[in-house]
């Protein structure tokens, strides 16, 4: 089994919850708007991190993370891009199992095509009434299991 934590809008706020959330995973994916290399560098200390930039994420960020990213992990191929509608495959027909996008701030999973897309929401600053939230995948062998995770905000 491998478990696959799942971030993104991060707007440069990377709560604790997030972190505790993420940890144990094997991978971690962040779908982009970073907002602050160290988010990364902390991300990078749970797990090995894929990371795609956001449509806020400028200078030396911009410079250092990709439009979009493939990650195999065993027999599954995992696509990330901050914006769908930006994305420049079919996900199907490119063998693409798994599609984890942001940008709209709203968690959501569903599969189309044979396709799971996973968006895990934000997880930096509250947008309007949208819950703050990051996602888990796990893989057994070709089994896929998407949730959502809404973060305990009542500690702080």
């Amino acid at each position: 089994m491998v478990t696959v934590g799942i971030i993104s809008d991060t707007h440069g706020q990377l709560r604790q919850q997030a972190v505790d959330a993420l940890r144990g995973s094997d991978y971690i994916i962040h779908g982009g708007d970073i907002g602050k290399q160290s988010i990364i560098d902390t991300l990078s200390a749970l797990a090995p991190v894929t990371a795609v930039r956001g449509n806020i994420d400028k200078g030396a960020l911009r410079a250092a993370y990709p439009h979009d990213q493939t990650l195999h992990i065993n027999d599954v191929c995992i696509y990330t891009t901050h914006i769908l509608d930006d994305m420049n495959h079919n996900p199907a027909a490119a063998g693409f199992q798994v599609v984890v996008y942001g940008h709209s701030h709203k968690p959501e999973i569903k599969t189309t095509d044979g396709v799971l897309y996973i968006n895990p929401g934000s997880a930096g600053p509250r947008r309007f009434s949208l819950p703050v939230t990051v996602a888990r995948l796990t893989i057994r062998g070709s089994t896929l299991n998407a949730e959502i995770i809404e973060l305990d905000l009542t500690g702080g």
